[in-house]
C-alpha cells in the first residue's frame, strides 16, 4: 500500500456531512440509585475526518460506542449519521471490535463478503467488491484461507475489509488493535491509515492508548468520568507520516494524558 502524506481529498459537507453527537446521556437503572454513564456529549465527526475518542476508565467510551453503533438507545439527545438520526445497526456503517468475530467455517473470502450477501448487487458485483477489498488489505493471496490459519493482525485486516466491502459512510472501530502485540500493532495502524487515504471514509475509533490516537487522527475527542462527558476536543496538528520521536508528537501526547490525568 502507498504511503500517507495527509488527508484525503475532502468531501462535501453538505451532501455528506458525517456523524454527529448531540446531547447524548445514557442512565442505567440498578440495584440502587441510577448510574448516569454519560451526559451530554456532543462532539461532531465531519465526511472524510478521522477521530479518536479516548478517555480515562469509567469514562462511558464503550457505552457511547454502542449508542453510536445503534447497539443500544440514549437515554437522552440522538446521534445523526449524513443528517439521519441513528435508531439502529445500519449498512451505512461499518463497525469493527476489538475482537474479530470472523466465521471460522468461512474463508478469508467469505468472511469478507458476508454482508454484502444480501445486498441487491449481482453475483459478479460481489465477487469484485470482494477483489477490491482483498487487495486494499493486502489478503489476496489468503483468499481461500480459513480464520485459524491467520495471525491476529492478519484477522483484523480481513474484519476491516468485511466492514468496508458494503461501502459505509462510517468506519466505527472500538479498540480493534488492543488484541495484537506492539510490533503487529504499528503496522496495523499504518496500514489503516492507507486505507482511509485510499478510500476517504470517515473514521471514528475508539482506543485507551494515547500516542495511538496522536499517531491516526485529525483530532481526538478526550473524555472524563463520571459521568462520562467530553473534556476537550485536541487537534493533532502534525503533519503525516507521524513519528514517534517528533517534539510536537510527544507535546500532543502530553497534552492529551495530562487532559485524561485531569480531575473533574
Amino acid at each position: 500500500m502507498a504511503g500517507v502524506n495527509g488527508k484525503p481529498a475532502a468531501v462535501d459537507a453538505d451532501d455528506d456531512p458525517g456523524v454527529v453527537v448531540d446531547g447524548v446521556g445514557k442512565t442505567y437503572d440498578g440495584d440502587g440509585d441510577p448510574v448516569r454513564a454519560l451526559e451530554d456529549v456532543s462532539f461532531s465527526v465531519e465526511a472524510g475526518e478521522f477521530v479518536c475518542l479516548v478517555g480515562p476508565s469509567g469514562c462511558g467510551k464503550t457505552t457511547l460506542f454502542r449508542v453510536i453503533a445503534g447497539l443500544a438507545d440514549a437515554t437522552n439527545g440522538e446521534v445523526r449519521l449524513d443528517g439521519t438520526r441513528v435508531t439502529g445497526p445500519t449498512t451505512d456503517m461499518g463497525v469493527v471490535f476489538q475482537e474479530y468475530h470472523l466465521f471460522p467455517w468461512l474463508t478469508v473470502e467469505e468472511n469478507v463478503g458476508f454482508g454484502l450477501e444480501r445486498s441487491d448487487r449481482s453475483a459478479d458485483e460481489r465477487a469484485k467488491r470482494v477483489d477490491e477489498m482483498l487487495e486494499l488489505v493486502g489478503l489476496t493471496e489468503f483468499r481461500g484461507t480459513y480464520p485459524k490459519s491467520l495471525s491476529g493482525g492478519m484477522k483484523q485486516r480481513v474484519a476491516i475489509a468485511r466492514a468496508l466491502a458494503v461501502d459505509p459512510h462510517l468506519l466505527l472501530m472500538d479498540e480493534p488493535f488492543g488484541a495484537v502485540d506492539a510490533q503487529t500493532r504499528e503496522m496495523l495502524q499504518r496500514e489503516l491509515l492507507d486505507v482511509w487515504a485510499s478510500t476517504g471514509k470517515t473514521v471514528l475509533f475508539v482506543t485507551h492508548d494515547v500516542a495511538e490516537a496522536v499517531t491516526l487522527a485529525d483530532r481526538i475527542v478526550v473524555m472524563a468520568a463520571e459521568p462520562g462527558r467530553v473534556r476537550e476536543v485536541v487537534d493533532v496538528d502534525v503533519d503525516r507520516p507521524r513519528e514517534r520521536g517528533d517534539p510536537a508528537f510527544g507535546e500532543h501526547v502530553a497534552r492529551v494524558r495530562e487532559l485524561i490525568g485531569a480531575r473533574p
